[in-house]
């Protein structure tokens, strides 16, 4: 078993409760370990109050076949699967139901991105995709979540939108899903776009008509923070 994914998967799924994002079992964090293939995740259908790290599911990044673990691993897997496969540079995802980030899911909109705070995070705004046909939320366990994970992978695609630089997708009638280059990252990015949504949903109420943040000003705010130009924070020399 890798011990350090697991015990930082386990830990990354533990802070979607403490972060208000998620109730009862509504919403699951997985990581990778592209070097020996392993992808850890939540175990399908198993209390916060009770899962321990050892709960963790193993399965293999080519073929999803579970090796570790005692518990079924998320039903939500091939949506995992998908994204890692699909964006090389992603180590960490992340699924909620969270209220907000669900809101403009279940109403087909894309978040807008109205001001500097959803510019420091994501450089534009977060899609919503298409919804799902029949045939895709149909057939055999495991199709549907594979067809969620296309549907992601193809909105990035057809808009030419950058994974790496919008870490996060809302998948029309469903709910969110983000990533990053690690677990912790993903459930950064879960609990930076569910804030994102609270303000946005509010800017709405009071302006249906507000337009976006002015595309220069956003341009500044993620560069100086992402990138070979950023110079937010402190030296890392």
């Amino acid at each position: 078993m890798n011990k350090e994914l697991v015990k930082r998967v386990f830990e990354a799924n533990m802070e979607l409760p403490r972060r208000g994002l998620v109730i009862y079992t509504w919403g699951n964090v997985s990581g990778v370990d592209r070097e020996r293939g392993i992808v850890a995740i939540k175990p399908s259908g198993v209390p916060y109050e009770t899962m321990k790290a050892e709960d963790m599911a193993l399965v293999s990044l080519e073929t999803g076949e579970q090796i570790g673990g005692s518990y079924r691993p998320s039903s939500d897997l091939a949506t995992h699967l998908a994204l890692y496969r699909a964006f090389p540079s992603v180590g960490g995802v992340v699924h909620t139901h969270s209220r907000w980030a669900t809101i403009f899911s279940q109403s087909g909109r894309d978040l807008p991105a109205f001001g500097t705070t959803h510019a420091d995070h994501f450089h534009g705004a977060v899609p919503c995709t298409r919804a799902l046909r029949p045939d895709e939320t149909g057939g055999e366990p495991g199709h549907y979540e594979a067809e969620t994970g296309a549907v992601i992978i193809e909105t990035f695609r057809e808009r030419s939108i950058d994974p790496s630089e919008v870490q996060a997708a809302l998948v029309r009638s469903h709910g969110p899903f983000t990533w990053g280059a690690s677990p912790e990252k993903a459930v950064e990015n879960a609990v930076v776009l569910e804030e994102l949504a609270f303000m946005a949903w509010h800017n709405l109420a009071l302006d249906p008509g507000l337009p976006p943040i002015d595309q220069s000003l956003l341009d500044r705010h993620y560069c100086r923070k992402h990138g070979s130009t950023a110079y937010y924070g402190q030296s890392r020399a």
